[in-house]
């Protein structure tokens, strides 16, 4: 992750980013390989076989990899473009933050009771690439009501519309007694995601002028991009989630089924 984050500054081609890029796919080459060999691992790899453990982490990884970027160059476009100070920028993330908030803990477990995850996890998505689509038309004499506020809230309900399903459903797809292991897969794929996210969006957006400080027009345009992208990879994940995750009924569900099938009729 350092050699990715590090690679639009340091240069893709460069010494240092190939030889820290080599040096983290060696370190976790020799990971799995003592994870494979010891009878007692830290990682039991093939738990990565679990139904829907692997399909719910890759939409993990791929929400972490839309959202951070899109966060993160919202702020710039705040404070660069529109010129809002710090405190100004961060007030106006408030209404996102807020949104996100109330609908991760009213709306997303309603969701999921009444639609199982998979169709949040999808429709969060999808959401997600509609709200960052929008912001991507942001424009170097915008404003916040107009270019920001709508498509912000539109994304921060498909964020949480997903995140929730997809995080719950990567932590119940394991043995009970692997719960801690399984978040912290979950875990570490959304951040290596929001890493890979944002080192990929970063060399989008320089590449289509976010490296002229001062010039609005090119920050707007370079920004515009960057949003355009993350959309990309929101997309990508709704598609996996809806081609990867499998339903099935609930153990509570099929319980409760099987105890009433064994209760006397009765006359």
């Amino acid at each position: 992750m350092f050699g990715i984050v590090r690679a639009p500054e340091a240069g893709w081609g460069s010494a240092a980013t190939l030889l820290a890029i080599a040096g983290g796919l060696t370190l976790i080459g020799v990971f799995i390989a003592l994870q494979a060999s010891r009878r007692d691992p830290l990682m039991r790899l093939s738990i990565l076989r679990t139904p829907n453990l692997a399909a719910a982490n890759l939409a993990q990884l791929l929400l972490g990899a839309a959202w951070i970027p899109m966060w993160f160059f919202l702020n710039l476009y705040l404070q660069r473009v529109l010129g809002f100070g710090a405190f100004e920028g961060g007030a106006a993330l408030l209404p996102m933050t807020i949104a996100i908030m109330v609908l991760m803990v009213v709306v997303a477990p309603r969701v999921m009771n009444r639609f199982g995850f998979k169709a949040p996890i999808v429709g969060g998505m999808l959401l997600l690439a509609a709200g960052m689509a929008v912001l991507s038309l942001v424009r170097a004499d915008g404003s916040f009501p107009v270019d920001v506020l709508p498509a912000s809230l539109i994304a921060a309900a498909g964020m949480a519309l997903a995140f929730i399903p997809s995080l719950g459903t990567a932590i119940s797809s394991a043995k009970p007694e692997e719960g801690g292991l399984a978040a912290g897969i979950v875990n570490t794929s959304y951040q290596v995601g929001s890493a890979l996210g944002l080192a990929a969006m970063t060399a989008v957006a320089t590449s289509q002028g976010a490296d002229r400080i001062g010039d609005v027009a090119s920050l707007a345009h370079g920004y515009s991009a960057a949003f355009l992208g993350a959309a990309g990879l929101a997309v990508v994940g709704a598609l996996l989630a809806a081609l990867l995750l499998h339903v099935k009924q609930p153990a509570g569900v099929k319980q409760d089924t099987e105890a009433r099938e064994e209760l006397p009729v009765a006359a």
